[in-house]
Formats: structure tokens, C-alpha cells, sequence
């Protein structure tokens, strides 16, 4: 691995608001991009629209100057690692998409990690694993038991081995602190399914970027 996912455990890893990001094998960064734009809740079709490299912050400004108000739609920074590619959400992403699972169709391999940080509710941050279009495991990463999966839900030859290992690393410990627990939690689910996210290229760096517009 390149880089591991616990560094999206930091107080605003990638941007203000959280972090949506999905993980995939099998699939190229465009069809990736794809089948994004097509879980989305928004009414109607949506298609791909690149709007060539950026950073982060770039990214955020030019969805100010196209649509007033970066929450008013959702873009994506496209890269990829070793066998992974991978897709950063930004703009108003919150709760405008759907089940990972038809992303995972034909033998792909998807990692949805999300977290809504600035949600006053406050939602805890989530990972689920989809293969082929099934659920192998999904779980509410402070270990906690509030918003659901306070075990690990899926596959029966899947989540319990990675609940087993959940266990071996100490959690769920209700003696420390949540931030502590969503690394650790971060941690165990990248070592177990062998997740790579390179931090450097995403905080800083230039990747290729694309809105997902109304067809």
C-alpha cells in the first residue's frame, strides 16, 4: 500500500463538511465517475462533465462560479493507486446518493468511507464493502451503535471475520475518545480488505476533476 485511509480520520481530512469517498477495483476512473452519476437521488439523469485537473480547493471555486454556491452540486477528483481508483466527492454531496451496491455490478469491487463532520445530528462516519453487487460488510465506524451497524452487517463469510478482527484491535472501547476509535476503525478495515488512498496527491496536488450535471 501506498498510503492507508486513517489519515481521514483528521478534523476536515479533505474538506469542510467530511469526507465521501469510494474506493474501487475492477472499474476504470471514468466508469467509476459513471455509475456515480447514476446513484445519485437527484430527479433525472446526470452525466459526466470534465473540467480538467485540480485541487481541492479549486475545484470548490469553480463549482462557486458555476452554480452560485458550491452546495448546489456535486464534483469528483479522480485518481487511482496501485489496483485501486479512486473518486473524491465534493460540493453538496450529503445524503444525494444511493446504495453503493449497483456500482459494484459485473465483479467490481467497492469501498464506500463517509462521514458527515459538521452534521449537528451528529451522523458518525460509515464504511460498507460491495462486491458483484452485494453488501460483504458495512458498519458505523465509531463502533457506537447509534445510526445503525453497531456490529458488523453483511456477508456471513465476511463480516464476521472482519468483526474478529475489529475485536483483536481492541474495538469497539468505550474508554476512548471517537476520533481515536474512527482511526483505529479506519485502520482494521484497510488492513483487512488491502485499501490504499495516497494522501499527498489528494490534499494537495492536482488530480482530474469532473462535475456530475443534469443530462
Amino acid at each position: 500500500m501506498t498510503d492507508e485511509t486513517t489519515w481521514l480520520a483528521d478534523r476536515q481530512s479533505i474538506a469542510f463538511g467530511g469526507y465521501h469517498v469510494v474506493l474501487a477495483r475492477g472499474l476504470d476512473t471514468q466508469e467509476l465517475a459513471k455509475r456515480l452519476a447514476a446513484t445519485l437521488l437527484y430527479p433525472g439523469e446526470h452525466v459526466v462533465v470534465p473540467v480538467g485537473d485540480h485541487t481541492g480547493d479549486s475545484l470548490l471555486e469553480l463549482m462557486d462560479e458555476n452554480y452560485g454556491d458550491y452546495f448546489d452540486g456535486v464534483g469528483l477528483r479522480l485518481g487511482s493507486v496501485g489496483d485501486w481508483t479512486y473518486a473524491v466527492t465534493y460540493g453538496g454531496w450529503q445524503g444525494e446518493f444511493g446504495s453503493m451496491a449497483p456500482v459494484s455490478s459485473d465483479g467490481g469491487h467497492v469501498c464506500l468511507l463517509e462521514y458527515e463532520e459538521e452534521n449537528g445530528k451528529p451522523v458518525p462516519p460509515q464504511f460498507g464493502y460491495f462486491h458483484d453487487g452485494r453488501l460483504l460488510a458495512a458498519f458505523n465506524l465509531h463502533l457506537d451503535g447509534s445510526w445503525g451497524y453497531e456490529r458488523v452487517e453483511g456477508d456471513p463469510a465476511t463480516a464476521p471475520r472482519l468483526e474478529e478482527q475489529l475485536t483483536a484491535a481492541g474495538l469497539p472501547d468505550p474508554e476512548r475518545n471517537r476520533r481515536e476509535i474512527h482511526r483505529a476503525a479506519l485502520g482494521v478495515v484497510g488492513e483487512f480488505f488491502g485499501l490504499s488512498l495516497p494522501k499527498a496527491p489528494i490534499v494537495s496536488g492536482l488530480l482530474p476533476a469532473v462535475l456530475l450535471e443534469p443530462a
